[in-house]
C-alpha cells in the first residue's frame, strides 16, 4: 500500500523533496506562506496538493492545529519541517491521536542564528531570540516522536538537544545524477550557448545572501585575486543576487561578477557547473551543502569552508580543497591552486562524483528518507 504523506513546510522547501515525496507517495503539502518568496522553491511538473496557510509562524502553527482532524484522516506519517512553534504543535497533536510524526533538520537552526554576530551581518542577534530558538528546541526533543536529518553532523547537533528518539540521516533529495553529470559538450561551446565569457576563468557561487553563507569573504577572495593580477569572474545564481551584486560593488569588483535571480534546479542550474572552472562554497555554518555535491556530481572542483557538514563531503586533498571558516586568503589562495594544477582539479572532482555516486545519489537519498518514514508509521 501506498504510504500517505502529510509534508508540513514551515520556512519554505525545495521542489526536487516534494516531486519525489510525491513520486513514491501519496503527498499532501501544508505551507506557511512566504511573504516576498516561494513556499516552493520551483513550479512542481506534476499536480501536487498545496495548501498554503497564514505566514506568521504562530498564526500558521494554529492552523496546523486547525487542520489536524484532516491530517490525520488522509496521512499515516506527518514530516514537519524544523523544530519550531509548527513542529511543537505536530508532535503535541501526533501524540495525542496516535500519528506518527517526524522533525525534518535540515540545518543547524541555532548555528545559523549564531552567525548573525558576525562583523558586516545585515541581520540583527537578539538574545531573546536565540533563546527562543534553543527551548524551542529542547522542548521538541523531549514531547517528540523522532527526527531525519540531513547528515551526521546535523544528527550530532540534534542530539546535542539532550532527545533519546530515533535519529535517522537521509540527504533529502539528493544528487540526480542524471542531471548533475559530466558534460559532454565543449566547455567553451558551452559558454557560449549561456552567453558567459569563454577566456575568463570562472567560479561559481550559488549560495543565498545570508550571514551564515558567508558571502563576503567570497567577494574579498575575489578582490584578493584581482588584486594579485588574477581577475576571475564570479557566476552567482541566487535569489540574493542584488545583494551579492552591491557587495560585489562596494569593494571594487562590480564588473567582476555575473549574477542573476536562481535557475531551475536542474539542467539549467547543472549548465552553470559545467561552465565553470571551480565552485566555492563559504559558509560560516552548514547543514551538508548540496551545491559543492552538485558541482562534483559534474567533476567541478570544489572549494569550501571546513566546518559542519562539509567536513564530511568535501575532505582535503581528497575530494576538494578545504579551508578556514572566514579567510578570504585561504580561499583565494585555494582558488588559485584549482586554476593552476588543472590535472590535480581533475582528480579531486572524480575522487568526489564517485563520493556522490555512493553516499548521495537521488535514489539512495528517497530509499533512506521512505525507509525512516515507514519507521515512523504507528501502527495500530
Amino acid at each position: 500500500m501506498t504510504l500517505r504523506v502529510c509534508f508540513i513546510v514551515d520556512s519554505g522547501t525545495d521542489v526536487r523533496l516534494v516531486e519525489g515525496l510525491a513520486e513514491r507517495t501519496e503527498l499532501t503539502v501544508i505551507a506557511r506562506r512566504i511573504r516576498g518568496g516561494r513556499e516552493v522553491s520551483q513550479t512542481p511538473r506534476r499536480q501536487i496538493p498545496v495548501e498554503v496557510g497564514p505566514a506568521s509562524h504562530v498564526a500558521f502553527a494554529r492552523f496546523v492545529a486547525g487542520r489536524w482532524r484532516s491530517i490525520r484522516d488522509r496521512a499515516d506519517v506527518v514530516v514537519v519541517q524544523g523544530y519550531g512553534p509548527t513542529a511543537a504543535v505536530a508532535n503535541v497533536m501526533g501524540k495525542a491521536t496516535g500519528i506518527g510524526v517526524r522533525m525534518l533538520v535540515c540545518s543547524p537552526v541555532e548555528a545559523y542564528y549564531r552567525a548573525r554576530r558576525n562583523p558586516g551581518s545585515p541581520r540583527p542577534y537578539r538574545m531573546a531570540e536565540y533563546g527562543a530558538i534553543a527551548a524551542m528546541a529542547r522542548f521538541n526533543a523531549r514531547i517528540g516522536q523522532g527526527y531525519v536529518v540531513l547528515s551526521p553532523y546535523l544528527a550530532s547537533v540534534v542530539r546535542e538537544t539532550g532527545t533519546t528518539r530515533p535519529v535517522d540521516v537521509a540527504p533529502v533529495y539528493g544528487i540526480d545524477s542524471t542531471v548533475f553529470r559530466p558534460s559532454s559538450e565543449d566547455r567553451a561551446a558551452l559558454r557560449q550557448r549561456l552567453g558567459l565569457p569563454v577566456d575568463d576563468a570562472i567560479v561559481f557561487f550559488s549560495s543565498r545572501v545570508a550571514p551564515e553563507k558567508d558571502a563576503m569573504t567570497v567577494v574579498e577572495a575575489l578582490s584578493r585575486l584581482a588584486t594579485s593580477g588574477r581577475p576571475v569572474r564570479v557566476l552567482h545564481r541566487s535569489g540574493g543576487y542584488e545583494e551579492f551584486v552591491g557587495l560585489a560593488r562596494r569593494m571594487g569588483v562590480g564588473d567582476r561578477v555575473i549574477a542573476s535571480d536562481a535557475v531551475a534546479p536542474f539542467e539549467p542550474l547543472a549548465d552553470c557547473y559545467r561552465a565553470s572552472d571551480v565552485c566555492v562554497q563559504a559558509s560560516r555554518e552548514e547543514g551538508l551543502g548540496f551545491s559543492p555535491l552538485e558541482a562534483l556530481a559534474c567533476e567541478v572542483p570544489v572549494v569550501a569552508s571546513a566546518v559542519g557538514g562539509l567536513l564530511d563531503t568535501i575532505r582535503d586533498g581528497q575530494t576538494g580543497w578545504s579551508v578556514p571558516v572566514g579567510d578570504s586568503r585561504a580561499l583565494a589562495d585555494a582558488i588559485a591552486e584549482v586554476l593552476n594544477d588543472p590535472s590535480e582539479a581533475r582528480r579531486r572532482a572524480r575522487a568526489g562524483r564517485d563520493l556522490v555516486m555512493q553516499q548521495y545519489e537521488r535514489t539512495h537519498a528517497f530509499d533512506a528518507l521512505l525507509g525512516a518514514l515507514e519507521r515512523a508509521v504507528i501502527r495500530s
